[in-house]
């Protein structure tokens, strides 16, 4: 019964994986334009704003129908509790697009075979992923409080990079507690992202002198 239900659940989460991507990015799309473009028309942002919860929505039915065909639905819960926890909490909405890795994986089937290829590809979508949602997420939080520094999409954008790569020159830093707790998951990625960047290169020079020692 356990096995039957745990390729009921991998079916699904094969067949669901592109369009789940695809409302991915339609949900990078709905949740950036308004931030990029504070100007915009009210009844626009209004629908991207419905658009956006609709899509959230859409991730929360996912989830629902992986835990319904789950052997054990509390353990499958404990184990996938990233998911739920950006399902149930609204302000972890935008991390969802971290889905978007889906999309360089069934991309990345068909552009390396080696591990380190592999490895290379994620840590590379991870880093560009937390800088894109850290920027806009930042931006979000920021613009508009009273002695921000972190004004335009520029200024987001060169915090970010700092910040995921654990410089922190200290020349743009938030202020608010929303920008914060931002700045608390971007640094955590951070340190996550270097380590394993790390243990890549030293991966990679492990299996070149590997190969060097046996054609000796």
């Amino acid at each position: 019964m356990g096995y039957c239900c745990a390729v009921r659940v991998e079916t699904w989460e094969r067949k669901s994986e592109v369009p789940l991507t695809l409302l991915a990015l339609a949900f990078l799309v709905a949740y950036a334009w308004p931030i990029l473009d504070p100007r915009m028309d009210a009844d626009i942002r209004t629908s991207l704003n419905l658009a956006t919860w609709t899509i959230w929505a859409a991730f929360a039915v996912d989830l629902a129908i992986r835990l319904w065909l789950a052997d054990r639905t509390a353990s499958y819960a404990l184990h996938h509790w990233y998911d739920v926890a950006l399902v149930v909490l609204p302000m972890l909405r935008p991390l969802r697009l971290l889905r978007l890795i889906a999309l360089v994986r069934i991309l990345d089937r068909s552009a390396t075979t080696s591990l380190v290829g592999r490895t290379a590809v994620y840590l590379a979508a991870a880093a560009s992923a937390s800088v894109g949602l850290g920027s806009l997420a930042i931006l979000d939080a920021e613009r508009g409080a009273h002695g921000a520094n972190i004004t335009t999409f520029g200024d987001a954008l060169w915090w970010a990079c700092e910040t995921v790569t654990t410089v922190g020159y200290g020349d743009r830093y938030p202020i608010t507690g929303q920008g914060r707790a931002v700045a608390v998951v971007l640094m955590l990625v951070g340190i996550g992202l270097i380590g394993s960047v790390t243990a890549t290169v030293a991966a990679t020079i492990l299996a070149r002198v590997q190969t060097e020692s046996h054609r000796s």
